[in-house]
Order: C-alpha cells, then sequence, then structure tokens
C-alpha cells in the first residue's frame, strides 16, 4: 500500500533527527579540530578557506540528486560557518551599514554565525583588522560597471595586511518604498555607485523625480522608512531589514553587475591549487618599463588577470601598479617571475596569494 501523507512527515521527521545527530557529532570532530589548531598556532586562523572549498566541491560532485545541487554551497556555507563559532569567535569588519553589498558578501563568506562589525570607512576595515581587533575585513575592490574602488588601493600602499580571500558578490538593485506603488515616488536616496549603476532606469522611468546621494543603501533605505513618498535603491536584503516593498526589482542597467571585494587578515591562508596572487609595485621611469614589467610573467606562462594603475602620491608621475595574476606565490613559476621583475622596480610588496572565487 502506498504511504499516506502521515507516513512521509513521519519519515521526515525520523530523518531530521538523525540529521541533527550527525550535525552534533560532526561539531564534536571540530571542536576538536579547533583545540589542536590552537596547541600548534596560538595566533592562527581558524578559519580554513581552502578546506572549505574542497568539501563544498566533493560533496556537489557526488551529489546525485534530487536535493538541488546548487543548494549544497548555501546549506554547508551556514553549516560551516556554525561549526567555525564552536572553535572560536570570528569577528569580520566590514564597511557598513547592515544589508550593504559588503554585508552579503561578509555573509556569503562567512556565513550567518560569524561576529560581524560594521564601521564606518574602508580606513576603518584596515584599522579594526590591523588592530587586532577583527580576524578578518571585507572590503570592496572593483565593480564591472564602475570600476575600481581607488581608495581600497591606496590603503595598501601603507599597510601591512595580506589578501585573505575573494569574494564576487552580484549586484542586484531594487527601487523600494513603504508603500510598493511607483506613482507615490517623488524623491529617491542611494549610494553615488548605486544612481550610476541604475541611470538609464532613472531617466526612462522616473526622469522628473530628484535623486539625492546618501553614505550607503542601507542609509538609503533607513530614511525612507519615515518618509512615504521616497523610495531607496538598494538591496533585497535592505528591504527586508527597513520593512519596505518593492517597488520595481533589478532597475541596474547592466545585469551582469558584480562586485569583487577582498577578505584582510594579519595572516596568509593555506595554499589550495586555485590560488591568485596579488602585487604592488612601482616601475622605473623609463622607455619600455611598462614591457619589462609584463614580460617575465608572459614567458612563465602566467595569466594576468588584473592590472591597475594609481598615482605614487610621493612624487610627480610616478605611478603604482596593482597586479593580479593565477598561481600562488609559492609556485615556480610565480616565484620565478617575481624575482625577474624586482630587479625593475622602484619597489615591489607581495599583498598575498590567496584562494581564487570560485
Amino acid at each position: 500500500m502506498s504511504k499516506d501523507l502521515s507516513d512521509y512527515r513521519k519519515e521526515i521527521d525520523r530523518i531530521d533527527d538523525e540529521i541533527l545527530r550527525l550535525l552534533n557529532e560532526r561539531s564534536k570532530s571540530v571542536i576538536e579540530i579547533g583545540k589542536l589548531k590552537k596547541e600548534r598556532d596560538a595566533g592562527a586562523n581558524l578559519h580554513t578557506p581552502g578546506r572549505e572549498a574542497a568539501i563544498i566541491e566533493r560533496l556537489t560532485k557526488q551529489n546525485t540528486g534530487p536535493f538541488p545541487t546548487d543548494a549544497i554551497q548555501s546549506v554547508y556555507r551556514e553549516i560551516m560557518s556554525a561549526s567555525l563559532s564552536l572553535e572560536g569567535p570570528q569577528k569580520v569588519a566590514y564597511l557598513g551599514p547592515r544589508a550593504t553589498f559588503t554585508h552579503m558578501a561578509c555573509m556569503q563568506k562567512f556565513g550567518s554565525s560569524a561576529q560581524y562589525v560594521p564601521v564606518h570607512s574602508i580606513k576603518d576595515v584596515f584599522s579594526e583588522v590591523e588592530r587586532g581587533r577583527a580576524n578578518f575585513g571585507v572590503v570592496p575592490i572593483e565593480n564591472t560597471t564602475e570600476g575600481v574602488v581607488n581608495h581600497t588601493l591606496d590603503m595598501f600602499i601603507d599597510s601591512n595586511l595580506l589578501i585573505y580571500g575573494e569574494v564576487l558578490q552580484e549586484v542586484s538593485h531594487h527601487l523600494l518604498s513603504t508603500s510598493g506603488l511607483l506613482d507615490d515616488v517623488k524623491k529617491i536616496y542611494s549610494h553615488p555607485h548605486a544612481i550610476a549603476q541604475c541611470r538609464n532606469w532613472l531617466e526612462t522611468n522616473l526622469p522628473h523625480v530628484p535623486v539625492s546621494e546618501v553614505a550607503s543603501t542601507a542609509r538609503a533605505a533607513e530614511l525612507c522608512m519615515d518618509e512615504p513618498s521616497s523610495a531607496a535603491i538598494a538591496s533585497e536584503l535592505a528591504g527586508q531589514l527597513y520593512g519596505l516593498k518593492v517597488v520595481k526589482a533589478r532597475i541596474e542597467d547592466n545585469l551582469n553587475n558584480f562586485t569583487r571585494f577582498l577578505v584582510l587578515s594579519q595572516k596568509p591562508p593555506e595554499r589550495t591549487g586555485k590560488d591568485k596572487t596579488s602585487l604592488m609595485l612601482s616601475v622605473k621611469d623609463k622607455v619600455g618599463a611598462l614591457y619589462d614589467l609584463l614580460r617575465p610573467f608572459a614567458s612563465h606562462g602566467l595569466n594576468m588577470t588584473k592590472i591597475e594603475s594609481r598615482p605614487s602620491r610621493r612624487k610627480a608621475w610616478e605611478y603604482i601598479f596593482f597586479v593580479d595574476v593565477e598561481g600562488h606565490i609559492e609556485e615556480e613559476r610565480v616565484k620565478k617571475a617575481v624575482e625577474e621583475v624586482t630587479p625593475r622596480c622602484l619597489f615591489l610588496k607581495i599583498l598575498g596569494s590567496y584562494p581564487a572565487h570560485s
């Protein structure tokens, strides 16, 4: 005889009980691992991104369904986040306030069990990690529409922090208000970058509505709570947090709109085999200097995924280059390329080798 509804629910309850038992069994092993890590190095980062990536990759390959493969990463992100909190508190500083896209990138990387510390500026994020008040910091580095975040690049010039990882966060802007009605919108608030990313939609659909710049998309949502005739360009998370309704979803002009974030730490992560290395260097002012800089990377078969220049602020017409290459600094080909480049530079600084976002 086929089972009825109550039989299936009893079966699910039994399975849930077993899942809970296994989660607690897993947690006991995690606690023991935390003890061993502290015995080996009391100041080491408990978070190991390479190990987490390997777990998710293994499980997604083994999954035969019907549980969706895409959901495995989300489920295990939270399992590992909760497990990591058992080893010790993980404080993460980020450019606040809550519900910004930086906050969402933090959640994607560290899950909901980490302790998040919102601060007022990118400089404050660096400071929190440098002073040991946070284990990690998360800062934006570039956007597919607006380009590089110069303030973040400039902070690396004088900071000794290392890049511990990277996160690619999809940036999807919603128009939010208390009523959820387009006709009620008489004023719009948002961050300058969000406004720029939605400019065509605004000019087409609300050409006569004034747009005001504020410090963050989350601040824009907060302001709309008490202004029924105002709307905010912000994330869906901001709408949920501040009790706003969606007037129009996904109003960004470029649907392929992503922001890359960097994770900062005082210590480097473990090598994973799928790593990226970031460098900061200044070349001598001469004909062919940039060519001489790029040639060693090409000759050693390294894929350069990014190069960005900034004024050095120390001497007129002197520039600092920020370079990303695929590979780890401990790899022979990366090491040799850096050794060849170093004599051609006024200075060279390795910002870190870290797992590439997958």
